[in-house]
């Protein structure tokens, strides 16, 4: 689905005009339309005949894990799962006639329920693979041991951590190299680093068989459940790119025209500048951060949020200083004449090349 998106951005892109918004409306529809067709093509191929299977085997796992409050959430994502893959399984059992206005009916209303398959049917494929039996548990003095070397290793900075995610049991698993004499072993770890309530669960050769031995990732949670698709994202906003008003600063010649790139920088609104889009990148940030729900996420969160209101503090003194600039009325003084370019001249067409000169026929004496 992925590789059948970019192709899909790519064409739309050919319909946008520089600043994002659709003008060939007839072409952009033909676009969407060979995007579906395609993600049609791919699930009748990989998942239309097993997606009962997955999700049976999804939904009897997920009854066996411990209760949790988000158990109740994945139980409604799978039903709504199934429920669009019935609908999905419909048209490709009945397709319309190609090119009708039935087919361009079907397409349209299948196409949500196809990318509601890409975004999650990973989640119903997780659940599925939670009979994963754990390798053998560490013993209660070698837990401590491995602890604390793991401990005294982050005390200098020689614990690594490579990745994390949530067990079943609602535990936060890390692996990390733990780095001690010039060797590194791969160690899990259960909880908040940044707490004092971690512990050493395991130490393996490789990663690969951490893997094989500790508890199956169940999935990562999402910052907003409402957000939009990532195969169907709304049409971006127009935007000025920073590049283009850089540009339009080096040509200007009064200060009216920097102020309105400093002031299109700033803008508020639909038609947001830069300025602005970075400060709210800032502040989503921020809140993924937080949503962590970790003492390293807090903490990051809170940093993340003090630079979006320094930034929200600049784009104010920015936009201020634009309108300062443009009551100036200001005009750049004569004697900043520009340099002519540096052109190389051409042989007019009737030039005729320098004859080359005679070769020499004189014979060599012999001494």
């Amino acid at each position: 689905m992925a590789v059948i998106d970019r192709e899909s951005e790519t064409a739309l892109d050919a319909t946008r005009d520089r600043y994002g918004r659709t003008v060939h409306h007839g072409a952009s529809a033909a676009a969407r339309s060979r995007r579906t067709r395609a993600a049609l093509a791919t699930y009748a191929t990989h998942v239309a005949e097993q997606g009962h299977q997955l999700l049976h085997a999804a939904r009897r796992n997920l009854d066996q894990l411990p209760s949790a409050p988000h158990t109740a959430a994945w139980r409604d994502l799978l039903d709504a799962l199934a429920a669009s893959h019935t609908e999905i399984t419909r048209v490709l059992d009945h397709p319309a006639a190609p090119g009708s206005a039935g087919e361009r009916e079907q397409l349209t209303t299948v196409w949500p329920h196809l990318a509601f398959w890409a975004d999650y049917g990973s989640i119903a494929a997780d659940l599925a693979d939670q009979h994963h039996h754990h390798g053998p548990q560490l013993s209660s003095e070698d837990k401590r041991l491995w602890t604390e070397k793991a401990r005294a290793a982050r005390r200098r900075g020689e614990l690594d951590p490579i990745e994390s995610w949530y067990a079943a049991d609602g535990r936060l698993i890390t692996l990390a190299y733990l780095v001690q004499d010039d060797t590194s072993t791969v160690i899990a770890l259960a909880g908040d680093l940044d707490t004092a309530g971690w512990e050493v669960i395991g130490h393996y050769d490789h990663e690969s068989a951490a893997s094989q031995a500790l508890p199956r990732a169940v999935p990562p949670g999402v910052l907003r459940p409402d957000a939009a698709s990532r195969f169907d994202r709304p049409e971006p906003m127009p935007e000025r790119p920073v590049q283009e008003l850089l540009q339009e600063v080096i040509e200007a010649r009064t200060a009216g025209e920097v102020s309105e790139a400093l002031l299109t920088a700033t803008q508020q609104g639909y038609e947001s500048g830069p300025l602005v889009r970075l400060e709210r990148l800032l502040d989503t940030a921020a809140s993924f951060s937080y949503a962590l729900d970790t003492v390293r996420g807090q903490q990051l969160g809170a940093r993340l949020d003090a630079l979006g209101r320094q930034l929200a503090f600049l784009t104010r003194e920015v936009h201020d200083a634009a309108e300062d600039l443009a009551a100036t009325v200001g005009v750049l003084p004569p004697y900043r004449t520009p340099v002519p370019p540096r052109i190389r001249p051409r042989p007019a067409l009737t030039t005729t090349p320098p004859a080359s000169p005679p070769r020499s026929t004189a014979v060599t004496r012999r001494a």
